[in-house]
C-alpha cells in the first residue's frame, strides 16, 4: 500500500489511478460516516460521491499539516452534511413497509435490522452535531480517540469528553426507547 503522502501528492499531479486509490481506501469510512448522519442510504451514497468530486476539484489546495488526509475528507463529508440540512429541513420519510418490500427474501431479519438501524438513528438524533460525530467516527469507523480529534479539530481530552457524554445520553436515549434495559 502506497504512502498516504505520496498518494495524494501523485493526486495532486491529475495522476487518476491515485485519486482512484485515494477513493477506494476512504471510500466505506466516508460512506458510513454519511449514512448515520443522513440515514438514508441512496442519499448518503450521493454525498459520498459528491466528497470525492469536491476532493478531486480541491486536491491541489490541500496541504500536508500533521493531520491524515482523510480527515480533510471528512470535513468535506461534514460540511456537506450540515448544508443538506440547512437545505433540506423537513424530508419526506419512507414507510417502514416501503423499505420491507425491497428486502422480502429474509422479511424477519430484514425487520429486525431496520428497527436496530431505526433506533439508533433515532437516538444518535438527541445528540449534539459534536457527539454524533464522535460516536460515528469511533464506533462505526472505528477511528481512535486522536484521529477523531484531528478530524474535528479537538483536543484528545475533548473527544474523550465528548464520547462519555454522547454514550450516557445514547443509552438513556434507547433505554427510553425500550431498546436497552434502563
Amino acid at each position: 500500500m502506497q504512502d498516504e503522502h505520496d498518494l495524494v501528492r501523485k493526486a495532486q499531479d491529475y495522476d487518476p489511478e491515485a485519486f482512484g486509490e485515494i477513493y477506494e481506501r476512504y471510500y466505506n469510512g466516508v460512506y458510513r460516516y454519511i449514512y448515520y448522519r443522513v440515514g438514508e442510504q441512496t442519499l448518503a451514497e450521493d454525498l459520498t460521491m459528491e466528497v470525492f468530486v469536491k476532493a478531486m476539484e480541491a486536491i491541489d489546495t490541500y496541504t500536508f499539516r500533521g493531520v491524515p488526509f482523510s480527515a480533510w475528507l471528512y470535513r468535506i463529508a461534514s460540511n456537506l452534511v450540515v448544508d443538506h440540512f440547512r437545505r433540506q429541513p423537513m424530508q419526506g420519510a419512507v414507510s417502514l413497509e416501503e423499505k420491507l418490500v425491497a428486502s422480502m427474501e429474509m422479511p424477519a431479519q430484514a425487520l429486525e435490522t431496520e428497527f436496530a438501524h431505526d433506533a439508533l438513528r433515532r437516538a444518535l438524533a438527541e445528540l449534539t452535531d459534536d457527539q454524533q460525530q464522535v460516536v460515528i467516527l469511533k464506533f462505526v469507523d472505528g477511528l481512535s480517540n486522536l484521529e477523531v480529534a484531528q478530524i474535528l479539530g479537538k483536543t484528545e481530552g475533548a473527544v474523550k469528553s465528548l464520547q462519555h457524554r454522547a454514550l450516557a445520553s445514547l443509552g438513556r436515549a434507547l433505554g427510553e426507547q425500550g431498546e436497552i434495559p434502563v
